[in-house]
């Protein structure tokens, strides 16, 4: 036998498919060699886990291809053409194969059956959650995204990391993990001291006792209705009191009420969180001097003293002992503080514990999603849960580019109301959360990214939360036309329709568009990349858009068919498949598919 197949269902097709097609044929191409050791055309016991099935990079060379001989002619002692030739006459013999040709030196080119494809749309019709994987095995993921300071109203550029982290989770649930969804609250830092002050002053205004607010503070009239808060409580019993009178008060009334308008602002984007973890907690708990002494005691943390940064010289740096976590001993490039001269943690430190409290959490897989400005911390907070885990729970840190807002032409003028930056808010108001979400996730989360409010509104292919959105709206369209005419259009009847005329080429591609879903979805799971599901629904759009156009010209390809309702069904239950995936699709991207376009 040939090793290195999982456990893999691979009977009665097209009937009961899962459905993964290109897994199911790397099943039937696993097989076919597992005859062939039997028969002494290859040896036993070879590893096939490098064998795969993908679509060949020219569509026009067939629906899939094979590296087979490849990968097995040196283990096996022959030419890879030896090997191609013999796999490729077995292949075509299994009456789901149509043809399979051997190219270049050894790769097979395969054509399928259309019963194949004909299966794909009654998968879709008939499995709930058609392309839901069980790739993760219910693994327990951590994905934290958005933690941004509790001091000021979402912005911008918030909003491309909340709808990544928030589509990302919900493609790691689609694919069988079990996913958290968590929010690092940074309210233990002197950056929450700094929304007191500036709540403060607001408290004083209507006293006529801030004639402006002051250098290093927040400017923002979102903190008005703090102060009002503040006046509330105290009345003008504090207005000349010393800051330590007010300070811890007023920084807890702040941050509850910045958190409510931070929640507040998801909600509005379609975010919500599992898990709010408050950075304040991990001190003065033992739990930053517990994560400590867990890396101490393997060894990993010393007093010493670093070398210059680069840049510096001699004579403007100062050499220091410090207290140093030995982050160099898991991958990063130096040892890192986690204690100041002063005898207080660094910023690290806490960072530390909180994911020393994710680990102890039993995560097995733990994602953060940052801001671009963050890239320098990568390597130590990945050195950091390597030590914590004895290199068992990796971490994937994402960084999120930033976002140009465009209008009419020219850059987006800044808000008055947050102080410096375009609120969240403002960009859900002005083009919708479903416009937001789609947009957000049409580049990687690693390139920089044009939101133009102008192309997002436009109703053309350019757009192409508009383009997913029609192909959609075309498809109900087409099925309440069949209702009107009297012919049924529930999934269950169109499953059982007769799918065999659907053999147009055009028709042959949307249906191959379709087959890719389930693996698209593995695909982009295993990256962590849902901007993959965003292109994936603009290319099964789009296929769906030349068929609909092809009909206007072939009437033989038109989805209602006059004068013959089995016809019309058959090619109906392809155009509400495709609709099936694309509610899929979107409701991984937290976006709702709409019905009809006004």
């Amino acid at each position: 036998m040939v090793k290195g197949r999982g456990p893999i269902s691979r009977h009665d097709w097209p009937k009961g498919l899962r459905m993964n097609l290109f897994t199911d044929i790397r099943a039937l191409v696993l097989d076919t060699l597992d005859a062939m050791a039997r028969d002494g055309a290859i040896p036993q016991g070879m590893q096939t886990g490098a064998v795969t099935v993908e679509p060949p990079r020219d569509a026009a060379h067939g629906d899939m291809a094979t590296n087979a001989a490849m990968v097995l002619a040196k283990p096996a002692g022959k030419k890879p053409r030896d090997i191609a030739e013999d796999l490729a006459e077995r292949l075509g013999a299994d009456d789901r194969i149509e043809s399979a040709e051997v190219a270049g030196p050894g790769f097979i080119n395969l054509r399928l059956a259309p019963s194949l494809w004909q299966g794909i749309v009654r998968a879709a019709l008939t499995q709930e959650g058609f392309g839901r994987s069980t790739m993760g095995q219910g693994e327990k993921v951590n994905v934290e995204y958005v933690s941004a300071n509790p001091t000021g109203p979402m912005h911008v550029g918030h909003a491309r990391g909340a709808v990544f982290g928030d589509a990302l989770a919900r493609l790691l649930d689609y694919a069988g993990h079990d996913v958290t969804k968590e929010y690092y609250v940074n309210d233990g830092g002197a950056q929450v001291d700094v929304l007191a002050r500036s709540s403060f002053e607001r408290y004083r205004e209507p006293a006529a006792m801030t004639p402006e607010i002051g250098e290093g503070l927040y400017p923002g009239d979102y903190l008005v209705p703090v102060g009002e808060k503040l006046r509330e409580i105290w009345g003008e019993g504090k207005l000349n009191s010393p800051e330590e009178d007010w300070l811890e008060e007023a920084r807890e009334i702040a941050t509850e009420a910045m958190m409510e308008m931070i929640r507040a602002d998801l909600a509005a984007l379609g975010v919500t969180m599992d898990v709010f973890f408050s950075e304040k907690a991990l001190y003065g708990t033992g739990r930053i001097e517990d994560a400590i002494k867990t890396l101490d005691d393997k060894g990993l943390i010393y007093r010493g003293t670093l070398e210059p940064p680069k840049g510096k010289t001699p004579e403007d740096w100062e050499p220091r002992e410090q207290t140093l976590f030995r982050s160099t001993a898991h991958g990063d490039d130096v040892d890192r503080p986690i204690m100041k001269s002063d005898g207080a943690w660094t910023y690290f430190a806490p960072d530390i514990a909180y994911h020393h409290d994710k680990v102890s959490r039993g995560f097995t897989q733990l994602i953060d999603v940052f801001g671009a400005d963050h890239g320098g911390y990568v390597k130590r907070m990945k050195a950091a849960v390597s030590a914590l885990s004895e290199g068992k729970v990796p971490l994937d840190v994402k960084l999120i580019q930033l976002v140009k807002l465009w209008k009419n032409g020219e850059p987006f003028k800044m808000s008055k109301r947050a102080g410096n930056f375009v609120t969240l808010r403002d960009l859900v108001d002005q083009v919708g959360a479903d416009a937001v979400r789609f947009h957000m996730l049409t580049r990687k989360n690693d390139a920089p990214l044009d939101f133009d409010f102008d192309k997002v509104l436009e109703q053309s292919r350019e757009n192409p939360v508009f383009y997913v959105q029609y192909a959609n709206a075309r498809i109900n369209s087409v099925l309440r036309k069949a209702d009107a005419m009297g012919i049924a259009v529930d999934d269950a009847t169109l499953a059982e329709a007769d799918l065999s005329k659907l053999d147009h080429e055009a028709e042959l591609s949307l249906m191959r568009a379709l087959a890719e879903w389930p693996r698209l979805v593995e695909i982009a799971a295993k990256g962590h990349e849902p901007h993959r599901v965003a292109f994936y629904l603009y290319d099964l759009a789009s296929a769906l858009h030349a068929l609909w156009n092809r009909g206007n010209d072939e009437p033989g390809l038109r989805f209602v068919q006059e004068g013959d309702a089995a016809t019309t069904q058959g090619k109906i239950s392809l155009a509400r498949a495709v609709g099936v995936v694309i509610g899929e699709g979107l409701g991984i991207l937290g976006v709702t598919p709409v019905e009809e376009m006004r």
